[in-house]
């Protein structure tokens, strides 16, 4: 199995194999959320616009919209996993745009398969790969705004790596801790609650708290995740 870990928007569009699209704060932890409360799909997106068209499409869709951290106007919600924690969406349907990472999996067009990535399902990520067994697994850190690399997203994307590999890989929920005094420091900046409320940083920063991967794949030519549970799925 060849590994490798790519970077930003550059990366999403070289990557091949397998691909994990990994964005931790907090595209694709906001995911694993939604999924574990009930929704039944979600749509990544990459523009504003055409997630703005299939929401007047579909008004009964919660929308999710961000831009710079920011939640986008006319969309429900932004790309916060505290701002719906606790509610019931079981057979919700779910658009979700951000400037990060469904920007990768809309560019990954040269994978053969794509999965989200994210620190809340890591092990199950390499639990997923290890029983694929693919020749080529293309880890791509998605950062900020795909702009610049950020440290929970390679720290992710080396920590997959590692549990792939068999090899060791101490203290991961320090590390994530850790987080921060680097790209966390936002969620403690009170004047950006709005945009980055602290419990974001914890919600993100947990790890392996669920045992299922986010697949990507297109039907009636659009792009879908849905939830794939390791146990139940393969049986």
């Amino acid at each position: 199995m060849n590994i490798k870990i790519l970077h930003l928007l550059t990366g999403a569009k070289e990557a091949t194999g397998l691909t994990v699209i990994i964005d931790v704060f907090r595209a694709f932890s906001l995911e694993a959320y939604l999924f574990s409360q009930g929704a039944e799909v979600i749509y990544p997106i990459g523009s504003i616009e055409k997630a703005l068209e299939l929401k007047k499409e579909h008004p009964e869709y919660f929308s999710f919209g961000e831009r710079e951290g920011a939640k986008v106007k006319g969309f429900d919600y932004g790309n916060s996993p505290s701002s719906v924690l606790g509610q019931d969406l079981t057979g919700k349907r779910i658009i979700h745009t951000t400037s990060a990472g469904t920007q990768g999996v809309t560019n990954a067009s040269h994978a053969d398969e794509i999965i989200t990535g994210s620190l809340v399902n890591a092990k199950a990520i390499a639990a997923y790969i290890k029983k694929k067994n693919p020749e080529e697994v293309s880890l791509v850190c998605m950062g900020w705004q795909c702009e610049r690399d950020t440290a929970e997203d390679v720290l992710c994307a080396e920590y997959i790596k590692s549990l792939l590999e068999d090899k060791p890989y101490e203290n991961i929920e320090e590390r994530a801790l850790q987080l921060k005094e680097l790209e966390g420091k936002k969620f403690f900046n009170p004047e950006l609650q709005d945009k980055f409320p602290e419990q974001d940083f914890w919600m993100c920063t947990k790890t392996n708290i669920f045992d299922f991967v986010i697949q990507s794949k297109f039907e009636d030519n659009m792009l879908v995740n849905r939830r794939f549970d390791i146990k139940k799925d393969w049986q």
